[in-house]
């Protein structure tokens, strides 16, 4: 019964993956910016007009010129005359001449001649001044100096006309959209999705809605892998469950290869399973397997492999396995097809609450709950990160076997414990994968 050819490092055998892989598809498509949420932008997103298109108050106050307010303090203020208010969402009817000033809101539009605001709180009027239709003859006291510029948004200072707001490659975030929006970019071009194929085998294997008898799994890992893809932007394709015989998983999995850009196999945790898992990959194309087994807990019995330019990947069975190395294996391979730049993971730094022991030479991810913590409440913690009554994290690992699905349910992240440690110790900071 044949075990594995040769572990390798789940960096070694990422990066071997990758390597064997084309580039980003080229197919894309125009959608409605509002739906755009986690797409991968298809061509560079350039400004038709700058951002913003006229001089805008940031704070409510009055629009100067800021020469006018040179050497004003509390005990010797300028005096302005006020000319006017300006209208929100219309440009003002008037020009600032030098000893003048107009009440403005934020986000309201500077008169010509104006370069500053003033704050309301450092100035003072005798009569009426805040009244919607501002009084003229009536002078204003400023009682602070200001700067050109200050308390303005300059025009183009965001945004200028013709610079790429949006480069290819982009996964679209909240902010990105709403950058869109203000552009007047309501439609845009964005990589179509990359189709995954879910292939689930095993003859204790049944479907969630069936009662199991004894001996019978429901599937668990069609939907988490699932969930996984949609998350990461790809698009899913089930092919249901395929019973241990060869020809019905080649049959299955040779479907789905042609139907989708990656095929992902879960199989069962035996090693007759694996390897016959690990011959269908090689029956369906060049160069066929290229990991058999990689150095990682959980997940030592992972298949990579490519087939005639598109991904197979064999995933254990077990439940926590399969998603832990879904996350590292499968959501690269998705990035790289849609053409995603890299970002940073999101991680938390937090304290260990126990010691970890681990293998040398073997790189071991456990599943952790993350505990707030004030800091004001702990004499050590505040001596080290400094006084404040801010709040850090504990991480408290949540122990289980890899069939267990609810040890990462709980989980708020991952742990990863380098293969060049022996373990962690409790106390130590550690970053934290967030999942």
């Amino acid at each position: 019964m044949p075990e594995f050819l040769r572990l390798l490092p789940p960096d070694e055998a990422r990066s071997l993956l990758l390597s064997h892989l084309p580039g980003p598809k080229a197919n894309s498509e125009l959608i409605d910016t509002i739906h755009a949420l986690d797409r991968v932008a298809a061509e560079d997103v350039v400004a038709p007009h700058p951002l913003p298109e006229f001089p805008r108050s940031t704070v409510d106050g009055y629009a100067v010129r800021a020469r006018d307010t040179f050497g004003a303090s509390d005990s010797l203020p300028a005096y302005l005359n006020l000319v006017g208010e300006v209208p929100m969402g219309n440009a003002p009817a008037f020009d600032l001449q030098p000893g003048q000033c107009a009440l403005i809101h934020t986000g309201g539009m500077l008169p010509n001649n104006a370069d500053a605001v003033v704050m309301l709180e450092y100035t003072q009027n005798t009569v009426g001044a805040e009244r919607r239709s501002a009084p003229t003859n009536i002078e204003i006291e400023i009682m602070r100096t200001v700067a050109e510029g200050e308390n303005v948004i300059r025009v183009g200072e965001d945004v200028i006309a013709g610079q790429t707001v949006i480069p290819r490659g982009v996964r679209l975030r909240a902010a990105e959209i709403g950058g869109l929006m203000a552009l007047g970019i309501t439609q845009l071009r964005v990589a179509n999705k990359t189709r995954i194929g879910l292939i689930s085998s095993g003859d204790e294997v049944i479907a969630p809605g069936q009662s199991p008898r004894p001996g019978q799994v429901r599937d668990v890992n069609a939907y988490t892998l699932s969930s996984l893809v949609t998350k990461t932007g790809g698009e899913v394709v089930l092919y249901g469950i395929v019973r241990d015989q060869f020809d019905a998983l080649q049959k299955t999995a040779a479907r789905a290869l042609s139907e989708c850009d990656v095929v992902v196999i879960t199989a069962g945790s035996s090693a007759s399973t694996r390897d016959m898992t690990a011959d269908v990959i090689n029956s369906m194309g060049a160069p066929g397997v290229l990991v058999h087994g990689v150095n990682t807990r959980p997940g030592k019995p992972t298949i990579l492999g490519v087939c005639d330019g598109k991904a197979v990947i064999g995933l254990p069975g077990n439940p926590v396995s399969a998603l832990v190395n879904g996350h590292l294996f499968l959501v690269p391979v998705i990035e790289k097809l849609l053409g995603e730049i890299p970002r940073p993971r999101p991680t938390v730094t937090a304290r260990l609450t126990v010691n970890l022991p681990s293998q040398a030479g073997r790189e071991d991810w456990i599943a952790v709950r993350l505990i707030p913590i004030p800091l004001s409440l702990d004499p050590s913690l505040r001596a080290e990160w400094g006084e404040g009554g801010r709040e850090t994290w504990q991480a408290e690992p949540i122990f289980g076997k890899s069939n267990l699905i609810f040890t990462l349910a709980a989980a708020d992240g991952l742990l990863r414990i380098p293969p060049d440690a022996t373990g962690l110790s409790a106390g130590e900071m550690v970053d934290v994968l967030l999942i």
